[in-house]
């Protein structure tokens, strides 16, 4: 009895100081300021309907409300992140919390039902896919093999731009040339080709005018029919009715048939060549080479056919990988060509290690210390994805600040804030490359430090961050190497370009 009695009174005390500190723990935590100019319903979408970015108008609400605050996007609440140091937190101690995937229609109606491992839920088939990935498809071994795939596709881009100026008469103040098609032709061919072993872009594609015309829309698209389409069944559940009310899931379902009949188009093509027993050497396998090499090992992964998997897998690289190089090379010229002494500095460090006699070559980029951190810079400045986000968290959490996040919210983390931030680098709004030679000079692009996340960080951080690298240095060093640049215009993409080379050393 007396020890019944003791146990119960030990169990008693227990309780007590469990409430006691769950009690604590409640009065400690305070809730998060959400931002003014919400709606019933629809939220704060109204508040992003003007021209303005929209990183620019959530570092306006940070200025206001802090480094933490909510944002409601119809149904979903939106904590949105601005500091290193809470960017850091999410990407660490709550990493595990922050890993899953909202839900969305274009991950059912394009994704193959969440097969593409970039928007799959942190399940074991993520993971798996991840691991295949990143093992058989990124590893540096297969990486080093690829670069024969972007010297060919870079260096038949700059002998276009060079065929330009000598077919425009070779004029004396350049040739006027449009570097916005002309860098989405570049990337779109290299990862057509690094998918399928296809070219559909610019001059010469390996298809009839037709068919290439058809692709390139579809290649093209991807992204933004992925992540930037609008589904009310997405925002609003409940008005979900309205997207085939209007036509748009409609519209996404055709969408996905075509881009399926496309990338399935190549996968029946290379299951064609394997029946006729045509051989093709490792280093000029392709993407799809490698995943049906390793099919039974996809085979096991999940309950998704290994077809499928292989579709989902050059979709995901085709949406997320190609827009980002995009971006990233665009701001590259940009910024490079409005800052002449940026410019000219690049140059004489072209000259000094390569020379006017050969055209640079990837292996050259190591010794272009200057050029890498122009790279670095224009990740810095203007990072391909200004908001890491599509993140939902899984469980309650309390942040360092003491603010309390219910399971269920999305988490959007204002990259473009973080690597401006005064506390983090100085003259962060500046656009200069040396801060990567001195101060930042041990920084890199891995997620490792959290004041410089250009391609996010934690166990969700994009895998493609080395072949973007790769591609990013060799297009830049290549253009400038190639052409003297003048602008033509004070926002866009239009320059007049001159040969720096000898132009036989592209136009034979």
């Amino acid at each position: 009895m007396e020890a019944l009695f003791s146990t119960l009174v030990v169990l008693l005390i227990c309780i007590f100081f469990y409430h006691l500190k769950r009690s604590k723990n409640k009065k400690s935590t305070t809730p998060l300021p959400e931002a003014n100019g919400g709606w019933p319903v629809i939220g704060h979408m109204l508040c992003f309907r003007s021209p303005k970015p929209f990183h620019d108008k959530l570092t306006e609400m940070a200025d206001e409300y802090g480094p933490a605050f909510t944002i409601r996007m119809g149904s979903h609440r939106i904590l949105v992140l601005s500091s290193l140091e809470l960017a850091k937190e999410c990407f660490t101690t709550h990493d595990r919390v922050f890993s899953n995937r909202p839900n969305l229609t274009s991950s059912k109606l394009i994704g193959y039902d969440h097969a593409m491992f970039g928007i799959t839920p942190d399940q074991t088939y993520w993971r798996d896919a991840r691991k295949m990935a990143v093992g058989k498809l990124l590893s540096n071994r297969r990486l080093d093999m690829l670069s024969r795939i972007r010297a060919s596709e870079v260096e038949m881009a700059v002998r276009e731009l060079y065929k330009n100026f000598i077919d425009n008469g070779e004029p004396k103040n350049g040739v006027l040339v449009d570097m916005e098609k002309w860098v989405a032709d570049m990337v779109n061919n290299f990862f057509v080709r690094l998918l399928g072993g296809k070219r559909y872009f610019g001059a010469n594609p390996d298809v009839e005018e037709g068919e290439a015309k058809r692709c390139r829309k579809l290649v093209e698209d991807v992204f933004h029919v992925y992540f930037m389409s609008f589904m009310f069944s997405d925002q609003i559940p409940y008005l979900g009715w309205l997207d085939n009310l209007i036509g748009s899931k409609k519209a996404m379902k055709e969408y996905g048939k075509e881009i399926d009949s496309l990338v399935g188009g190549w996968l029946e093509e290379h299951k064609q060549k394997r029946l006729l027993g045509v051989k093709v050497k490792e280093q000029e396998e392709d993407f799809i080479d490698v995943m049906l090499n390793n099919r039974e090992e996809l085979s096991k992964m999940s309950d998704y056919a290994p077809d499928t998997i292989i579709k989902a897998t050059c979709i995901n690289f085709m949406g997320a990988g190609s827009d980002t190089i995009q971006i990233g090379v665009k701001s590259a010229l940009r910024l490079v060509i409005n800052n002449p002494d940026v410019l000219r500095k690049a140059q004489e460090e072209l000259d000094t290690h390569v020379g006017k006699d050969r055209c640079v070559d990837e292996s050259d980029i190591n010794n272009l210390t200057y050029l890498q951190a122009i790279v670095k810079e224009v990740l810095r400045h203007d990072p391909p994805t200004h908001l890491i986000g599509l993140r939902v968290s899984t469980e309650d959490i309390t942040l360092s600040t003491g603010q309390h996040v219910p399971a269920g919210t999305d988490l959007i983390i204002n990259s473009w804030k973080v690597h401006h931030d005064e506390k983090a680098w100085s003259n962060p709004n500046e656009f200069q490359p040396e801060r990567f030679l001195s101060d930042y000079k041990d920084r890199d692009v891995k997620g490792r430090n959290y004041e410089f996340i250009p391609f996010g960080s934690g166990r969700r951080v994009c895998i493609g961050m080395s072949l973007a690298m790769r591609m990013l240095s060799l297009s830049l060093a290549s253009l400038l190497q190639s052409f003297e640049f003048s602008k033509a215009d004070s926002s866009g993409l239009k320059f007049r370009l001159k040969p720096r080379l000898d132009p036989k050393l592209y136009v034979h």
